[in-house]
């Protein structure tokens, strides 16, 4: 067991500080099975007039650590450990941790886009990146390990699809932070894996987002009547 964590310090360090961040939550709460929701927004979740219109915009890297109940968060840090270690295995640590935090980031804002009046909380964003940049570095290297590949790429194809219909079927699921994340984390994966120094242009490219996301969404909101 101390191998593994040693082998996969960075998997089991988000794992370890969503876990610690969830013990205070449900201490506040009073419940270790379901958070209370005023909590959750003192906290840190994500919601639009707080996040956009009051520019609390620190809420985006908070809601990627916070969890709505156990559940959530057992099924979360499951996915984590999956995947987490596969992109350890692939990925050097700055692009794999650059990777985590944009696609939790810019999943975030494209969910504060889509659900301007709900209060969003999870670190689905950013565990489907990892899970994208998976797929991307296989796709890049797809004619050096072929038969990774296609095995890889038939359970990517599986899971993603049960994600989706699950996603559909149950509307507190947010797939706007599920595709956000995936899409951004496809594209480091891809691009990181051809060349690691390439993470200025691909960290900088994200930014560059955020910021013309964050510039934008106010003018959404000032349209919309909370």
């Amino acid at each position: 067991m101390i191998k593994d964590i040693l082998r996969y310090r960075l998997t089991y360090t988000f794992i370890f500080i969503n876990v610690i961040v969830y013990l205070f939550s449900s201490f506040y709460s009073q419940s270790v099975m379901d958070m209370d929701l005023e909590v959750l927004v003192d906290m840190g979740a994500l919601y639009g007039p707080l996040t956009v219109l009051n520019a609390e915009w620190w809420r985006l890297g908070s809601a990627m650590f916070l969890h709505g109940g156990l559940t959530h968060l057992l099924m979360n840090m499951f996915s984590l450990y999956l995947v987490g270690r596969g992109a350890e295995l692939y990925l050097d640590k700055k692009s794999y941790i650059s990777i985590y935090l944009f696609s939790g980031l810019l999943g975030g804002l494209l969910s504060l886009y889509v659900h301007p009046q709900s209060v969003g909380v999870g670190a689905s964003g950013a565990i489907f990146g990892v899970f994208g940049a998976l797929a991307g570095f296989f796709l890049a290297n797809k004619y050096r390990i072929s038969s990774h590949t296609k095995a890889f790429m038939k359970d990517f194809t599986i899971i993603i699809g049960i994600n989706l219909v699950i996603g559909l079927s149950i509307e507190s699921i947010d797939m706007a932070a599920h595709i956000g994340g995936l899409i951004v984390g496809g594209l480091g994966g891809f691009i990181l894996s051809k060349n690691p120094k390439f993470i200025v242009l691909y960290s900088s490219a994200m930014l560059l987002l955020c910021v013309a996301m964050a510039f934008y969404l106010p003018q959404q909101y000032a349209q919309i009547p909370f």
